[in-house]
């Protein structure tokens, strides 16, 4: 009995993301039907050709539903995500509200702004992990550039005597810019190579840079300095900047896979 209300509960959130995901795709219906028949149609073809059993028959055309089933959930799941990701495309707020699922392996993304644009609401948020310090940069890239000179400097301010990497990536679809769909994707990739300082002259030789990555105590410790300087010099989420708020278009698109 306690089972039948999670699975309403889910047939029922599977239902909305159709719902919401159809009204901007109208060709989902064709193409879920078509992944959904393309395993039955296969295993169909099969058992002609192999002259099955029946109790094959039914084995494989039970397998054949069942990828059928699968299949279309992950069609449905692909085209949620990008229709999600083109609602919230040029939304203030919205990179930092995918970054903020992004809590395991290491990566720390705060929702408050370290500095924000009043009038423009241009916006400059910084996250952490164990590559380094992330400035992520929403509205106008000229106008961000000079922000992030700032927030940089600021950022050498409480890591004087270290290499800590630095990455600033700005959000949009212009050149040079990141896209919503690829900001997760392309955090997790970015990374900062240099000299390798073992001692051993062979492994230097195989391998003459190595990977900058800090530990989980040197992150710690570089995550208090910063909530120490974010307090100082940070701002609150504005009035019309609410990265929960944006949460709202679509779970599915922001949820952490």
């Amino acid at each position: 009995m306690a089972n039948k209300p999670a699975k309403r509960s889910m047939i029922k959130q599977i239902m909305q993301v159709y719902k919401f995901t159809y009204e901007e795709d109208k060709q989902l219906p064709w193409l879920m039907g078509l992944v959904f028949a393309a395993p039955i149609v296969l295993a169909i073809v099969l058992g002609v050709v192999f002259k099955w059993m029946w109790l094959t028959w039914i084995l494989m055309m039970i397998a054949a539903i069942l990828f059928g089933v699968l299949f279309a959930t992950m069609m449905l799941t692909r085209r949620a995500d990008a229709v999600g990701f083109r609602k919230m495309e040029g939304r203030p707020g919205a990179a930092i509200s995918i970054l903020s699922n992004m809590n395991k392996a290491g990566f720390s993304f705060p929702q408050e702004p370290v500095w924000i644009d009043p009038r423009t609401k241009d916006a400059i948020w910084r996250g952490t992990g164990y590559n380094g310090i992330y400035l992520i940069g929403e509205g106008n890239a000229e106008r961000l550039k000079h922000a992030m000179d700032r927030q940089e400097h600021a950022i050498k301010g409480v890591t004087a005597g270290s290499s800590i990497p630095v990455y600033r990536i700005y959000i949009g679809t212009g050149k040079g810019q990141t896209q919503l769909k690829d900001l997760r994707k392309y955090i997790v990739k970015l990374k900062t190579l240099q000299p390798n300082t073992t001692t051993n002259k062979l492994m230097k030789t195989i391998h003459p840079h190595q990977r900058f990555l800090l530990t989980k105590t040197e992150l710690t410790t570089l995550n208090d300095r910063l909530r120490t300087l974010q307090a100082k010099t940070g701002y609150s989420i504005p009035k019309g900047v609410d990265p929960t708020h944006a949460q709202k278009i679509s779970r599915r698109a922001m949820r952490g896979r």
